[in-house]
């Protein structure tokens, strides 16, 4: 399968592999990632910071568990604003961007014009978010609110195998 980057390059089998097996474990040592892609360590290495200087590797994350930082309830906002314009889409995002509990912010196509995705701990800090948070933000009108009951399946992981269905 070939991917192609922002870059003029395509991904061959070996980059994708590469990809692959760091999405499972971003920790693995280069031997083992080498001994997995069937590279020596020098040009595995070589490839993976290719591969971040291209920006496809992004970064390195540590995924926690809300859970156990006591951040348990999961909402998802969909938000309608009163008015569409590129200063007002301009002026949502910069607040947007300073919310740590929102974890994740698209403007979409639809009857509304955001989905956001936040974390909290608790009902409360529901209503605070969205009372005096979101329907503050600049052009908030219109909110309509999913209070997640059971997290079924959330990845992470892009699809880089061409035989899964897409």
């Amino acid at each position: 399968m070939r991917i192609r980057t922002h870059a003029v390059r395509e991904l061959d089998r070996i980059d994708t592999k590469i990809l692959s097996v760091l999405q499972e474990n971003a920790r693995i040592p280069i031997t083992e990632l080498a001994e997995r892609v069937g590279l020596s360590v020098t040009p595995c290495g070589e490839r993976v910071k290719t591969l971040e200087k291209e920006g496809v590797i992004l970064g390195y994350h540590a995924r926690l568990n809300p859970h156990a930082l006591a951040l348990s309830l999961l909402v998802f906002v969909e938000l309608k604003l009163s008015t569409k314009s590129s200063a007002i889409f301009s002026k949502f995002k910069q607040e947007i961007l300073k919310l740590p509990s929102v974890l994740e912010c698209h403007l979409v196509s639809g009857d509304f014009d955001y989905l956001i995705k936040a974390r909290i701990a608790q009902m409360s800090d529901y209503r605070t978010l969205l009372g005096d948070i979101l329907l503050t933000l600049p052009g908030a009108q219109e909110s309509r609110s999913y209070i997640v009951m059971e997290e079924v399946k959330e990845g992470f992981a892009l699809p880089l195998n061409e035989t899964e269905p897409q």
